[in-house]
């Protein structure tokens, strides 16, 4: 191998570790969309089931929906996807999905204002996001 090649073959190697480097500072905001979404699935559950009728339903989806609209918008913003979060994300909100209907279909019918359903419910339903936080995270 000449010189010239491996100077290009160094110089190729250093564009690489810089541009790997980049996608995973750039990628920080996974853990930080997790976290919110996390969170705010379990504040929403807790204002649907503990708040009276039509109150929590409508202070939770209120604040649901402009949850769903910020994070939106802040994944819209983001220059830097790793491949495969589309993916992960469908596997987060598919988990979340069965979770919320598992707490939320029982809760209103039979548990509505008791804490001993909605707490634990609210944490139940937060593990999809929350996990995927962590495990973000250490990455």
């Amino acid at each position: 191998m000449s010189e010239y090649a491996s100077q290009e073959a160094a110089a190729a190697l250093d564009r690489a570790q810089k541009l790997s480097s980049k996608v995973r500072k750039g990628t920080r905001w996974y853990v930080w969309y997790y976290l919110i979404f996390g969170c705010a699935t379990a504040i929403q559950v807790l204002f649907t089931g503990l708040l009276a009728r039509p109150h929590g339903v409508a202070i939770g989806g209120g604040l649901w929906c402009a949850t769903i609209v910020g994070l939106s918008l802040y994944v819209a913003r983001q220059r830097v996807a790793r491949r495969g979060f589309g993916w992960r994300l469908g596997v987060v909100i598919a988990s979340w999905g069965l979770l919320y209907s598992a707490v939320l279909v029982p809760g209103l019918t039979w548990f509505q204002g008791d804490p001993a359903w909605w707490g634990p419910g609210a944490l139940v339903v937060a593990l999809p996001g929350l996990m995927s936080a962590y495990l973000e995270a250490r990455r």
